[in-house]
């Protein structure tokens, strides 16, 4: 070695030849991965519908047509709903149990109808009842096509037994285009396993949290989380709710500790949070891109 190159100069010419020589080959330099964001769009299983990591829900405290979301009133119910697109969430939670089917045709009047996911769920348990919901549904949200219509609050242990008429009314929407994907939104334990075997459910919504039954879970998470894995095995697309126990669980900390559980999670696709202020789905955002980056 020359007097005129020590050691670290040596390495560093060997590092910087070494370097030259892909590049002369044809490699390209390493680049760093693209920056995840919650907003971003991803596959709903194998539906073919993709949504973004974060939903918003329209039915905090939902019931009788009404929710803590409609009850804001048309105006401040349509800027908010505005506000959650305008910030990049493209999935959109409702119900007819909710009464926000309008609202939500209010908020896209101006939005090109495929920037929106638009899930929906009926609470009807008769063919005829459920039939009429997704006609009506449509007319409601002021679209020829529904994303995702559901069996809302599914609690029965048999319930393919007893909901077998409007499966069968979904499965023939479905095949006439009217909706994208059928499936359920699960209350119970013994539900939620017997739609994790059954090849019908399309897309599950589920409770989901790191905190279990006495913020809105189906069981403990270590119970419920291998039950969304049977989903995904087949190819179903999992969806998240009371990821903050339904507004039981809203503090700083908790925020963070169910958002990093959450998103650690390989089962589950999206979840939807019930916002009621503008600033709740900017925090959100921020808080989840700070995870996922």
């Amino acid at each position: 070695m020359s007097d005129g190159m020590n050691r670290r100069d040596f390495l560093g010419g060997l590092v910087a030849g070494g370097i030259s020589a892909r590049l002369a080959a044809g490699a390209a330099p390493a680049t760093r991965p693209a920056r995840r964001s919650i907003t971003d769009r991803v596959p709903l299983g194998n539906t073919g519908i993709r949504v973004s990591r974060l939903g918003m829900g329209t039915g905090t405290f939902g019931w009788n047509r009404q929710s803590n979301q409609t009850r804001l009133g048309m105006d401040s119910f349509v800027r908010l709903l505005r506000h959650a697109i305008d910030s990049g969430i493209a999935y959109i939670d409702c119900a007819d149990m909710y009464g926000s089917h309008y609202y939500l045709r209010e908020a896209m009047r101006q939005v090109p109808r495929d920037k929106v996911v638009i899930v929906t769920k009926t609470a009807d348990r008769t063919a005829e009842g459920v039939r009429k919901d997704v006609d009506r549904f449509r007319q409601e949200l002021g679209t020829d096509y529904i994303d995702v219509v559901l069996l809302h609050c599914l609690t029965d242990a048999d319930w393919t037994k007893k909901m077998a008429g409007p499966m069968d009314v979904l499965s023939e929407a479905k095949s006439k285009e009217w909706i994208k994907a059928h499936g359920c939104s699960c209350h119970s334990l013994a539900a939620l396993r017997l739609a994790s075997e059954t090849p019908w459910v399309d897309v599950d919504l589920v409770r989901i949290n790191p905190w279990g039954p006495r913020f809105k879970m189906d069981d403990r998470p270590d119970v419920v989380v291998p039950i969304l894995r049977k989903f995904k095995a087949r190819g179903a697309g999992v969806l998240g709710m009371k990821i903050l126990g339904e507004g039981q669980r809203t503090d700083e900390a908790s925020r963070e500790e169910s958002l990093r559980f959450v998103l650690s999670l390989d089962c589950v696709d999206a979840f939807n949070i019930g916002f009621e202020s503008p600033r709740q789905p900017d925090d959100i955002i921020r808080r989840a891109d700070a995870i996922l980056s």
